[in-house]
C-alpha cells in the first residue's frame, strides 16, 4: 500500500475556515444570517442586496406552520450535527420530520447548514424531500420536512439484505428523476449520494434528502472542487481532490444501487472480516483498483451495462442523469408493473406502522 500519497491533499482540503469566515454567521436579536439568508423564529427568507444590511424581520403569516403547533412523538434520527424528531400537527393530525440542530458547532457545519436552508427554500420536486418550513430560536435551527415512513435505504438493506432487480428498476427511475432536476433544473451537486440520504414511504416513493454539503454550481461550467461528503460513495475525481461535477453523483448512484442489489458495499477490505484498517486505504482503493462491476451470472445485461455506466472511473466516459433515463435498464421491468408501496411495506419498513 503506498501509504501517504492521498494523505496530504485529504488533510489540506478538510481545513477550517479562517476566523474571518466565521463572521459571515450573524446570530442577533434572535435572527440566523448568512449572506443572503435570513432565518428567526417565525421562518426563513432570502434578502436582496440592498435589504443585506439591516433587512426587515421576518413575520409570521396565518396559513405556515410554527413550532408550537407540533407535538414530539420520538426521536428518528441522530447524527452529528443534531437530531430528528417524528412530530405530529396538533390541529390537522398530519406527521412531519422536524431535524434539530443546536448551532454552538464549527464554522464548517454552520456553512452546510445554511448551504442546506438555501437549497430547502428553492427546491420543488416530488423526488426531493419537501422541506415546509424552517426556524431559528434559542440557538437552534429548526427544520420541519416531509415525513418518509418507510425510513432510509439504509434501514431497509438491514432488513432485506439484497432488493430484485425489478424493484431496483422502479426505485432507480425515481432517484435519476430526482438528479435530473437537481443537476439540470437547480444546478446543485449533491455529493452526499448513500443509502441513508434516500427515503422511502409506504406509498412507494422513493426521494433524495440531506443536502447540508451540496454545492450549487454558479458557473456554466458546472465544476467544483471541495472535499466534503461520505468518504464510501466519493468518485475517484473527488478522492484525488480534482475538478468534479454532476457525474460524481452518478458514480455514487452507481455504488448505492450496486449495493442494494448484492448486499454488501462494492469495495471489500483485503482483509473482510476484518473491515478496512483506515478510511484512506478505502479510498486508495478506490482511486487505484479496477472499477466494480455487477456480476454478470446474477444479473441481466442491462443491469450491468447501466452499473458500468455510472462507476467509469472517468467521469467524461460516465453517463448523465439525462442519458441514463434512455438506459434500457431503467424501463425494462414497466411491463410488470412493480409495486414499490407493496414491497417496501412488505418488507418492514421501521416507521410505516404509524399509519399516516
Amino acid at each position: 500500500m503506498k501509504k501517504g500519497i492521498l494523505k496530504p491533499n485529504i488533510n489540506l482540503k478538510l481545513s477550517l475556515p479562517p476566523p474571518d469566515e466565521v463572521s459571515k454567521f450573524l446570530t442577533r436579536s434572535g435572527t440566523f444570517m448568512d449572506g443572503d439568508l435570513l432565518v428567526n423564529r417565525y421562518g426563513v427568507r432570502t434578502v436582496s442586496q440592498s435589504e443585506s444590511e439591516a433587512p426587515p424581520p421576518i413575520k409570521p403569516t396565518d396559513n405556515q406552520l410554527n413550532l408550537a403547533d407540533i407535538d414530539a412523538i420520538k426521536v428518528i434520527g441522530k447524527g452529528s450535527g443534531g437530531i430528528v424528531q417524528l412530530v405530529q400537527h396538533k390541529w390537522t393530525g398530519q406527521f412531519f420530520a422536524l431535524k434539530v440542530v443546536q448551532m454552538n458547532i464549527d464554522a464548517n457545519a454552520r456553512k452546510a447548514i445554511a448551504q442546506e436552508l438555501k437549497i430547502n427554500q428553492s427546491s420543488q420536486c416530488p423526488y426531493v424531500v419537501m422541506c415546509y418550513q424552517s426556524f431559528y430560536d434559542n440557538g437552534a435551527i429548526s427544520i420541519i420536512l416531509e415525513y418518509m415512513d418507510g425510513g432510509s435505504f439504509a434501514d431497509l438493506l438491514r432488513k432485506v439484505k439484497t432488493i430484485p432487480e425489478p424493484y431496483l428498476a422502479a426505485i432507480c427511475k425515481q432517484v435519476l428523476k430526482g438528479l435530473l432536476y437537481l443537476h439540470h433544473e437547480k444546478h446543485i451537486i449533491h455529493r452526499d449520494l448513500k443509502p441513508s440520504n434516500l427515503l422511502l414511504n409506504h406509498r412507494g416513493e422513493v426521494k433524495i434528502t440531506d443536502f447540508g454539503v451540496s454545492a450549487i454550481m454558479a458557473s456554466t461550467s458546472g465544476q467544483a472542487n471541495t472535499f466534503i461528503g461520505t468518504y464510501n460513495y466519493m468518485s475517484p475525481e473527488r478522492i484525488i481532490g480534482g475538478r468534479y461535477g454532476y457525474k460524481s453523483d452518478i458514480w455514487s448512484l452507481g455504488l448505492v444501487l450496486l449495493e442494494c442489489a448484492t448486499g454488501q458495499f462494492p469495495y471489500s477490505p483485503p482483509q473482510k472480516d476484518e473491515g478496512w484498517v483506515n478510511v484512506y486505504e478505502l479510498m486508495e482503493a478506490v482511486v487505484e483498483q479496477p472499477q466494480p462491476c455487477a456480476p454478470s451470472d446474477q444479473f441481466s445485461p442491462e443491469f450491468c451495462s447501466f452499473i458500468s455506466s455510472c462507476v467509469q472511473k472517468d467521469p467524461k466516459d460516465r453517463l448523465s442523469a439525462n442519458e441514463l433515463m434512455t438506459h434500457p435498464f431503467v424501463n425494462m421491468y414497466d411491463d410488470l408493473h412493480i409495486d414499490l408501496s407493496s414491497y417496501f411495506t412488505n418488507s418492514g419498513s421501521p416507521l410505516a406502522n404509524l399509519n399516516i
